[in-house]
């Protein structure tokens, strides 16, 4: 009898084995003329790529390699597992000034991505980028799932030939959609700088007749420019003051997009994961209309379900004038890593682990009320204190002599070292 139970649990192993589903984590995020417009920017990003944790990470308003090399060093500290595609300057300019500093790119998770190859598609302004991504799953050599990832950052403004140039880049990419196979997975993601769904560039982006239909996967589609009803899904601006740069108009424009070929809507063995489309920071309060993003009209309502802190949006306000997009997609065939970043209840510092006024950090986790205690090398507690999940604590530790000491977290087996200059 007990051995007709274990193989029944077994077979009932084996059965959650094969109809496991994992999830994959996309962002997109303009991140604003950087490192040009301020280097110090690298603190809020951490922030927030540490809130969400997501896999594939996709940027435009990337200025050089410099930029792109800051920002995979303090990703990878983070995640050891981030890795970068190669870096391109935009090549579409080259007739002309030569003086675009806007590129794009991708960082991902190297445990759940193997980045097979990239191309550049020129347009009369700035190149859309390609990456090809395969994920590292246990049978890739027999079913290998692969996703096209195009990144790209439209013309600004709102005259007819900004219009028209936006129309000019899209007819390029779609061009160039039509080369590859017609079964593809693929996601656009990018600054297209539209107002209206109605707009030719993005009707050509979802005609029907193109060789890969694009679709917007939450299908909220109208008249986006200032019109409270879409407040859900606006990215633009965080900021009605000047000083930081970009844009200042409040939050009232739908920027930024995820597009999905449509047959990730539909796909078995790689598709988009209902609901989790979000405009990141977004609380969707009414009264965040044309206010700044870390304001608080833009705070959480409660009972919404929708729950962006302070630290998070004050930190989206410092780093950019667009909040990120995020997705989610879903695989029901199993990768060889599943293991995530953060996935037990750990803590990362930020600006990392040598300071001489303020150690800061963040506490991934599930429970709450959490204490930290500071030790110093004999083991003598010196200082102890609350934290909040998910979110930054500050501890101001100018008074400890110079030396090494240590953070613990009650209820955690992780000591993290940092040094006192």
């Amino acid at each position: 009898m007990k051995r007709k139970f274990l193989i029944l649990c077994l077979l009932c192993l084996g059965l959650q084995q094969i109809t496991a589903q994992e999830n994959i984590k996309t962002m997109f995020y303009n991140l604003l003329n950087f490192p040009e417009l301020s280097i110090n920017r690298l603190d809020e990003l951490e922030v927030i790529i540490t809130d969400y944790q997501p896999d594939l990470f996709m940027v435009c308003e990337l200025n050089d390699a410099f930029g792109a090399g800051l920002i995979l060093t303090r990703l990878q500290s983070i995640n050891p597992n981030y890795a970068q595609a190669v870096y391109f300057n935009n090549t579409s300019d080259d007739n002309g000034s030569n003086s675009n500093l806007l590129q794009n790119l991708i960082y991902y998770d190297s445990s759940k991505f193997i980045l097979e190859g990239q191309d550049i598609i020129t347009t009369t302004l700035r190149d859309f980028n390609r990456y090809t991504l395969r994920l590292n799953t246990v049978n890739q050599a027999t079913n290998p799932i692969r996703l096209e990832v195009f990144v790209g950052h439209l013309k600004a403004g709102n005259s007819p030939e900004d219009e028209l140039r936006r129309f000019l880049m899209v007819e390029e990419l779609v061009s160039y959609l039509s080369t590859i196979d017609v079964n593809s997975k693929v996601i656009f993601a990018g600054d297209l700088n539209l107002y209206t769904s109605n707009d030719i560039t993005f009707q050509k982006l979802i005609d029907p007749t193109n060789a890969i239909t694009l679709t917007d996967p939450i299908n909220r589609l109208g008249d986006w420019h200032t019109n409270s009803t879409f407040l859900d899904v606006f990215t633009q601006s965080t900021r009605t003051q000047g000083g930081l740069g970009g844009a200042t108009g409040g939050f009232d424009d739908r920027f930024d997009f995820i597009l999905t070929s449509e047959n990730m809507m539909t796909n078995t063995d790689l598709y988009y994961v209902a609901n989790s489309y979000k405009s990141y920071g977004n609380n969707n309060n009414p009264n965040c209309y044309n206010r700044e993003i870390n304001s608080s009209d833009c705070a959480e309502v409660p009972g919404s379900g929708i729950s962006y802190s302070q630290t998070l949006r004050n930190a989206l306000y410092d780093m950019s004038d667009h909040l990120p997009v995020v997705m989610e997609l879903e695989t029901n065939e199993q990768l060889l890593s599943t293991s995530s970043f953060n996935a037990e209840a750990t803590f990362n510092f930020i600006r990392g682990n040598v300071t001489s006024d303020e150690l800061a950090f963040v506490l991934n986790s599930s429970k709450k009320d959490n204490e930290y205690v500071i030790y110093n090398v004999l083991g003598q507690e010196l200082q102890s204190g609350t934290i909040k999940n998910n979110d930054i604590t500050r501890v101001n530790v100018g008074t400890l002599p110079k030396g090494i000491y240590y953070l613990t977290i009650e209820n955690y087996t992780e000591t993290k070292k940092f040094i006192k200059q």
